[in-house]
């Protein structure tokens, strides 16, 4: 990511922090410390809108969800430096879940107890749609950056649309068809393997379209592995995807396993190209440059692309360096473009900030305001499905010398 400088917002945020106790107030804690939870708790006020921030912000998955806690509460720093939605602060309420299901749940009611109006979050996938168990019943908008399987927003098996529940980012579906096709089309591939944590349920969810849309593009998969999650030894899968030969190899799992398994794949000599999934957003740092070289995956976020791009990756670089700046902090940015749109059209409506009434306003402005953001991640605004999935088009990246790279919109 290009380490840019912005010391127009360092002084904006320098100013913010001096405000005392008319700014908003970000609380970042474990679901597990209630205690700390209680000790940082803001003064309740009622000049200030609550957003929650919820994910991933220590172990494993901690570069997805620092990266969509920072790039939402930069942008939501930006709007209170500015004045604020109708004079009034949005205050976050920040908890880390972990990575876990559990946690995540007793974070999100935690901040339902402390007044949140709705909630950016959560982040992985399997967390999110725990999350949304809970926040359907009490109609809490809500707004993923990261949560990319399709049961965040859609119940198939009940024919049912979570319509409180939207995201800014893609479907594993449509990233697995889209890589399916890259590869039939410009890759000119015939055989492909697939190699997936099985019981994840974005993992999963990706490599099914893959597979349905391989049989539609002519692409014979030849192995279909698994592996369970915390295995760190890939080689009997990669042993049986070597005996087949494929032209592709379709890793639809995050960065640090894909990692592995591209290193291990090279020790014993596969040299087929490696494809994956937005997961794979900062794999360049769990492999050898010459390992990944000219592996490909999707994305919905292409560096240095636009101006406006370039502008995003200086204000977050000058605000939490660049070590988290990645497709997720992008589309957190979105998320709370979109949401803070859809807070301004609630404001504006009447209803008591918090009220069963202000949060449908804020669910109907979602989708009413979406189509006005010009997000870093969406140049067209956010116009939503039936499923309140986002209609966009998306970026293929490749690995180019260690480098993570913006090769084409397709």
């Amino acid at each position: 990511m290009k380490k840019l400088l912005s010391i127009a917002l360092v002084a904006m945020m320098a100013l913010s922090a001096l405000a005392g106790c008319a700014a908003p107030v970000a609380t970042d804690t474990s679901a597990s410390d209630a205690s700390a939870a209680d000790a940082a708790q803001p003064a309740a006020s009622g000049e200030t809108i609550k957003v929650g921030i919820l994910g991933p912000h220590t172990g494993d998955y901690a570069v997805y969800g620092l990266a969509v806690k920072n790039g939402a509460q930069l942008y939501i720093d930006q709007v209170n430096a500015a004045g604020g939605i109708n004079g009034k602060q949005i205050e976050t309420i920040v908890y880390d879940n972990k990575g876990d299901s559990t946690e995540a749940i007793t974070a999100f009611t935690r901040m339902v107890d402390e007044g949140i109006t709705a909630l950016i979050g959560d982040v992985l996938s399997g967390n999110t749609i725990a999350v949304v168990g809970e926040a359907n019943p009490i109609n809490m908008p809500m707004i993923t950056a990261s949560a990319t399987a399709v049961g965040a927003t859609y119940n198939a098996d009940t024919d049912t649309v979570y319509t409180n529940v939207f995201r800014s980012c893609f479907i594993d579906p449509f990233q697995g068809e889209k890589m399916a096709q890259y590869a039939a089309e410009k890759l000119g591939a015939k055989t492909a393997a697939v190699l997936t944590m099985t019981g994840d349920d974005y993992s999963v969810g990706l490599a099914d379209a893959f597979k349905a849309k391989c049989a539609e593009v002519g692409i014979n998969v030849v192995a279909d592995e698994g592996y369970s999650k915390g295995d760190v030894d890939f080689k009997a899968q990669l042993t049986n995807i070597l005996a087949t030969a494929p032209d592709v190899i379709f890793c639809p799992n995050y960065y640090q396993d894909d990692g592995m398994i591209v290193t291990q794949a090279r020790e014993l000599g596969l040299t087929s190209t490696f494809l994956g999934g937005d997961g794979w957003a900062g794999v360049s740092a769990y492999a050898s440059a010459a390992d990944l070289e000219g592996s490909y995956f999707c994305s919905a976020y292409a560096p240095g692309s636009t101006d406006a791009v370039k502008k995003f990756e200086a204000d977050y670089t000058a605000a939490y360096g660049a070590d988290t700046l990645n497709m997720f902090a992008a589309t957190a940015y979105d998320a709370a473009q979109i949401l803070v749109a859809a807070l301004t059209k609630a404001e504006a409506s009447g209803a008591a900030t918090g009220s069963d009434e202000y949060k449908q306003a804020v669910i109907d402005a979602i989708k009413t305001e979406g189509p006005s953001v010009v997000g870093i991640t969406s140049e067209t605004g956010y116009t939503f499905d039936e499923h309140n999935n986002p209609i966009k088009s998306a970026v293929i990246m490749t690995l180019t010398d260690g480098v993570e790279t913006f090769k084409e919109m397709y």
